[in-house]
């Protein structure tokens, strides 16, 4: 989205950041600032090494050894655990790591008699005022592995890019972002039962809806760690999936979305929106190409298990894949290997789908409250549209920026600031484009949008 804000960040970006800006740059300058800095502390080579320690344990299969401490998906969530406890040495103690413990029955994939898993979380408590820190953002990978036998155990599953790949991301988040102090917590979570039905994302994403948790954000990092290239893959750009429609919207909601043709404007939606535009706006080396449905056709991923929570979820997933290094055995034939092995995995293109991750951690952690009851007034006929909207109980909102788009438009165009005031009309038809509101803080922190619905008054 192009406005008067845009040629601020470009030029703060311009210019060599080692230390923050001035007072005089504007506060709207450090908070481009901070996600530049914590972005800047990832590294590719780190996370390659990441890679090669987990496929090192051969198979991560989620029914496999658990007391072994060098092969299986025990020796691997303890040295996940380990690695989580480094980074928390920097985090001044607001950073807690734990196992997170459950038992599942037994089902499609999961053998008579359930069986125990165990995801490893670590949680950056936020510090900022005004209820920020009861907000989280989290950032999502599965640890466990499988090869062309979901229920093979034993056989190596080394699980390269799918998802030590995406697991690493979250180590190196947490690495990235426990020295700073950010408004909202953030929560880095290496789920298990994935291959097998989701079962650790269902389980957190459960514990979260009955604790009553804030959860502004989902971005689950699955197969991030190969391009794809020979199948037609970008190395700068990842897809992004975000549901169009919530799930489980009652009747009431539903007839709303069908009469607003808000079909593709859920808040999982929004958030998609949010990251395409972070990396646009901070220049990342990998940006997002968005893609509208909820995952690839017939498969899934845990960000799916926090939608049906009813929380905001999207899934990063490299430009194309290759589908016979996936599930696959660990093989050579015709003189080519197959298995989801570390050599095709790149460092560069693991290292710009992080740092994207990150900046976008930063943003959502620092925004503020997004507005509420956000709507577009249709009692009168108009070539102008008016929108009203709620004040979030966040004292940081110091401003509003109302945006819109033409209905046949994927991303929002036009951005009109509101200094005051919960109210702003705009120079376009409400019935030819789609509205929305959003939080801007005092240091140019900007909530995802909100969008707006048709009402009465």
């Amino acid at each position: 989205m192009m406005h008067a804000s845009i040629a601020l960040i470009v030029a703060a970006l311009a210019a060599p950041s080692a230390q923050p800006p001035a007072a005089d740059a504007g506060a709207q300058m450090y908070g481009v600032f901070l996600a530049q800095q914590c972005a800047a502390a990832v590294s590719g080579d780190r996370m390659r090494a990441d890679v090669e320690k987990l496929a090192s344990f051969g198979t991560r299969h989620t029914l496999g050894d658990a007391q072994s401490p060098t092969r299986g998906i025990g020796a691997a969530r303890n040295w996940i655990k380990g690695e989580f406890e480094k980074a928390a040495a920097a985090s001044g103690g607001r950073m807690a790591v734990m196992m997170e413990e459950f038992d599942v029955p037994a089902g499609r994939r999961i053998p008579p008699g359930g069986a125990h898993l165990v995801n490893v979380m670590a949680v950056l408590r936020g510090q900022g005022p005004a209820g920020a820190p009861e907000r989280r953002v989290y950032i999502v990978g599965h640890y466990d592995s499988r090869n062309a036998d979901a229920m093979d155990g034993a056989g190596d599953a080394p699980g390269a890019n799918d998802d030590a790949s995406g697991t690493a991301a979250v180590i190196e988040a947490a690495r990235a972002l426990a020295p700073h102090p950010l408004a909202a917590t953030v929560v880095f979570l290496a789920t298990a039962g994935e291959e097998q039905g989701l079962l650790g994302a269902q389980y957190r994403a459960s514990a979260a809806a009955a604790a009553g948790e804030t959860v502004i954000g989902v971005l689950s990092n699955d197969i991030i760690g190969d391009p794809g290239l020979e199948s037609g893959g970008q190395d700068n750009v990842v897809r992004l999936f975000s549901e169009g429609l919530a799930r489980n919207p009652s009747a009431e909601r539903l007839a709303a979305i069908r009469s607003a043709s808000a079909e593709g404007d859920s808040p999982s939606r929004q958030l998609a929106r949010f990251v395409e535009e972070t990396g646009f706006t901070y220049r990342m080396l990998v940006g997002t190409r968005l893609v509208m449905r909820p995952d690839r056709l017939m498969r899934g991923g845990d960000h799916l298990a926090f939608n049906e929570a009813g929380f905001p979820a999207v899934r990063f997933t490299s430009a194309a894949e290759v589908y016979d290094r996936q599930h696959a055995n660990v093989t050579t034939r015709d003189g080519r290997p197959y298995g989801d092995l570390p050599a095709f995995v790149k460092g560069a293109y693991m290292e710009g789908v992080a740092k994207l991750n990150v900046a976008t951690i930063v943003r959502l952690a620092m925004a503020p409250g997004a507005p509420e009851d956000v709507r577009v007034v249709a009692d009168v006929p108009s070539q102008k549209t008016t929108l009203r909207w709620t004040e979030p109980r966040d004292a940081r909102a110091v401003k509003y920026e109302v945006v819109w788009r033409d209905t046949t438009e994927p991303r929002w165009t036009h951005a009109k600031e509101v200094e005051k005031g919960t109210e702003a009309t705009v120079d376009a038809s409400k019935d030819d484009n789609f509205f929305g509101v959003r939080s801007v803080s005092a240091e140019g922190h900007k909530s995802v949008v909100v969008f707006a619905w048709p009402a009465k008054k």
